[in-house]
Formats: C-alpha cells, sequence, structure tokens
C-alpha cells in the first residue's frame, strides 16, 4: 500500500510540474506572439494572396474539423450515436453503477473501461495527459460529469494527435470542454474508448466514422440527456 500511495504522490507531483511547465510555455508564447505579430500579419497577407492566385483549396471536398492541426480529422457527418458507432463499429453500453465512495485503496473496476465506482478523493482535471492521471482519480472525474477519451497503450503517434485534435473541438462554446484525454490505464481491449458516468463508447479500430461516434457520445454525456444521470455535477 505504501508503494501505492507513493507512486500517487510521485504523479501527483509530475503534473504540478507539467501544468507549471505548460503555463510557463504558454506565457511565452504569448509574448512571442507580441513580438511578432507584425510580421506574421505580413505573412498572412502573402499567404492570402497566393491562395488567391493558386485557386485556394485541393478541391477534394472532404473538409476537417480542424484543417490547421497536424493531425486534422475528418468533419462531423452523423450526429446520431447510434447511427455513428453502427458506421464506426462502435459499442455504446450504459452500466448499473458500482459505488461512489472517496477511498484512498485501489479499486478494481467491473467495466474496463471504468465507468464508475469508488473513486480517490481528488479528481483528475480536464486536459490532455502527456502521462495517464491515477485511475481512482479519472474515475472520479466521470462522477463530476466529465468524459474520459482514452487510447490503448502503445497507440501510434496519428491516432493520439488526431484525438487530440478531437477533443479540443468546442462544446458548449469551450475548446475540450469537460473532457480528458490520456493512454488508458486498464489494458482495455478497445483502440479507443470514451466514458461517462455508467456508459461507455468502445471501438476496435480507430476509422473515420468514430470521431462522429465520440463527437455524439460526449454531446449526450456533457451538453445533451444524460446529463441528468450524473450524481455530482461540477461545473
Amino acid at each position: 500500500m505504501s508503494s501505492r500511495k507513493e507512486e500517487k504522490e510521485r504523479l501527483r507531483r509530475e503534473r504540478e510540474e507539467a501544468e507549471r511547465a505548460a503555463k510557463a510555455s504558454e506565457a511565452r508564447r504569448k509574448r512571442l506572439a507580441a513580438v511578432g505579430g507584425g510580421l506574421a500579419l505580413v505573412v498572412a497577407v502573402g499567404a492570402i494572396g497566393f491562395l488567391a492566385l493558386s485557386g485556394g483549396d485541393d478541391g477534394d471536398g472532404g473538409g476537417a474539423s480542424n484543417a490547421s492541426s497536424e493531425f486534422p480529422i475528418p468533419a462531423e457527418k452523423i450526429t446520431d450515436l447510434d447511427a455513428a458507432a453502427k458506421a464506426a463499429g462502435c459499442k455504446v453500453q450504459e452500466f448499473e453503477s458500482e459505488g461512489r465512495n472517496h477511498t484512498p485503496d485501489d479499486v478494481e473496476y467491473k467495466t474496463n473501461p471504468p465507468t464508475s465506482g469508488n473513486h480517490d478523493p481528488t479528481a483528475a482535471q480536464d486536459g490532455v495527459y502527456p502521462e495517464p492521471p491515477d485511475v481512482e482519480q479519472s474515475v472520479h472525474a466521470l462522477e463530476h460529469g466529465r468524459v474520459n477519451v482514452q487510447y490503448k497503450a502503445g497507440s501510434p503517434e496519428r491516432t493520439i494527435g488526431q484525438l487530440e485534435t478531437l477533443v479540443a473541438e468546442e462544446v458548449r462554446g469551450t475548446s475540450g470542454y469537460h473532457t480528458l484525454l490520456f493512454e488508458n490505464q486498464t489494458n482495455m481491449d478497445a483502440v479507443v474508448a470514451a466514458t461517462s458516468w455508467t456508459r461507455s463508447i468502445t471501438c476496435p479500430s480507430l476509422n473515420d466514422a468514430v470521431f462522429d461516434a465520440i463527437r455524439a457520445f460526449r454531446e449526450k454525456a456533457i451538453a445533451g440527456e444524460w446529463e441528468s444521470d450524473i450524481p455530482e455535477p461540477i461545473p
């Protein structure tokens, strides 16, 4: 038990350090943006002129939700969850609650990935995690109305990058609203999955339709009809 607690403390310190580094990086980016604003405007004007002369896009008609991303993804085509899940080959499931008490101990969950159950007193916060949060803390996040989007351990960079693009999309006018993205910590079979309190969508592969399926799942979970099922919603 002591080693487990030490590991949790190590992970907490690493997350705090990562948050501090991210804030410092963002502050530096803003300073550089202010200094380089004039140059950026000149470059942008030149780019617009080039696009006008070259005819704009490549005409493939596909579109993407974030064309400027290093890992763009397809634009939304299917908004209905059941239809999107079917097209993607994903499974949507609802489960009975496994409880919601706080505990410092390790917890064995009945679903994989976990969808409810006793959990750590500290909830994992919204955001993209370079290292997965403690599983009991990620379950606590579900109790607060979050959606955990996760990918199988060892996933390729492209998969992770495309999921980052996906979770950055706006819900309720906010990028990444009430969403966590991390590598799965429970050895799940699914290649990609998303969970909310007592619900999951699991996908055996990543294809274009998966992005719509996770979009629709997140919409229902944090901006739709499942909100009333959240036991302890936190804005």
